[in-house]
């Protein structure tokens, strides 16, 4: 049996739980200096010692743990980790049916049942991702639990709970048989190579599906199309595939001109009549300003921060002005496909730092479609933050 600590939830917190908010917060205890053991159960009460919820103790950026359910007889051990993971590969049935399609999302933290849980597959291998060393404590039963799993392989993790919550490197297989890397998988018929064993990232963000498609196959035709923050060239390669006339990609990252090469070539794509370049994305927009270049589209997917040497992006405060630069660039009646992955704020946010750039450049604009998460990343209504994909198709009107 596991160590289980019983905790007083705060009044503010305990309506949050009646609601079904998941998360259990840093501040939301009376006596959470108790939580020292990281992996142990809480049963959270109320003031009055009335049973509440059932979760566990694991230490992370956005709180002290999960809860995991309402059932006070509900024993969190390997058939609870067992039926959580079968109940999500069951209602990604349509996924796995997939012949275009290898590479998803099969558990989704909170989304699925259990905060602080990620599983991805990649063509019969998959991969954990673990968020705090409480939530690392159960890895037992979730090896079990998808050593059983469709078409398994072999198995891969990325622990990210160092101090900074960040990646922890290290060798990440962890049982079946090692793949042999790159490992191409396809999404929507779109090739990639990944890498499950080399760094926190692999070479492919898979919620950016969606997105993705619609490029290819509504917007890229016989364009031009500038891919800015470009890690490996994923949306410039659906934009190939997509009739483009040419795609510009750009990244700060040195690896990102041998991965956005590989990416083109395992789809049969001449790289060398793309343009891909190594640079600072805020010199690159200065420069093309100063050359009068302009695009059709223009895809704009910062990370949520990020940090050179001569500037510091935010997501929250500093996309509107991101997004000025980007209108700079973009042809009249082109579009921008502007994104974010930032959990801080929401799509109603997002709009207005839209609104506010296009108004302060003076230029009209016309909101075409915009997404949120696939169904494969499912998400609850009681966590609104859980939804944190925001991308929106916008059009510069020609004055």
């Amino acid at each position: 049996m596991r160590k289980e600590v019983q905790v007083i939830a705060k009044e503010a917190f305990i309506k949050k739980v009646n609601k079904g908010y998941p998360l259990i917060e840093k501040d939301a205890l009376v006596d959470g200096h108790k939580l020292q053991e990281e992996g142990v159960i809480i049963n959270l009460v109320t003031p009055k010692n009335q049973f509440l919820a059932k979760g566990y103790y694991g230490k992370q950026n956005k709180g002290y743990g999960w809860i995991l359910t309402k059932k006070k007889s509900e024993q969190i051990d390997a058939a609870f980790f067992a039926r959580k993971i079968q109940q999500a590969i069951s209602s990604r049935h349509d996924f796995y049916a997939s012949e275009d399609t290898t590479a998803f999302r099969i558990f989704n933290s909170e989304g699925d049942g259990i905060g602080g849980l990620i599983i991805d597959y990649y063509d019969g291998y998959y991969v954990m991702s673990w968020y705090s060393e409480g939530i690392y404590q159960f890895k037992e039963y979730v090896i079990e639990a998808l050593k059983s799993a469709p078409n398994f392989k072999g198995l891969y993790q990325k622990k990210r709970f160092n101090v900074k919550g960040q990646y922890i490197e290290e060798d990440d297989f962890v049982a079946g048989d090692k793949g042999e890397f790159p490992l191409i998988v396809k999404e929507n018929g779109i090739r990639f190579a990944v890498y499950l064993n080399d760094g926190a990232m692999v070479g492919v963000f898979l919620d950016q599906r969606d997105v993705r498609k619609t490029i290819r196959d509504k917007y890229a035709k016989g364009k031009t199309v500038l891919n800015m923050f470009s890690y490996t060239g994923a949306f410039s390669v659906a934009a190939a595939l997509g009739g483009a006339a040419k795609t510009t990609s750009v990244d700060l990252a040195n690896r990102s001109l041998a991965k956005t090469i590989e990416q083109f070539s395992v789809n049969g794509i001449d790289h060398e009549a793309q343009d891909i370049i190594v640079e600072d994305v805020f010199k690159y927009f200065k420069y093309a300003v100063k050359k009068n270049m302009t695009f059709d589209l223009v895809v704009l997917d910062p990370p949520s921060f990020a940090k050179s040497k001569k500037h510091t992006f935010s997501a929250a405060k500093d996309y509107k002005d991101l997004l000025k630069e980007a209108i700079a660039l973009t042809k009249p009646n082109g579009v921008i496909v502007a994104s974010t992955n930032a959990s801080n704020f929401d799509m109603k946010k997002f709009h207005s730092f839209i609104e506010k750039a296009f108004n302060e450049k003076g230029e009209r604009y016309k909101m075409m479609e915009q997404f949120a998460l696939p169904s494969d990343f499912k998400t609850i209504k009681e966590f609104k933050s859980g939804n944190y994909l925001k991308v929106v198709f916008i059009q510069k009107i020609n004055r």
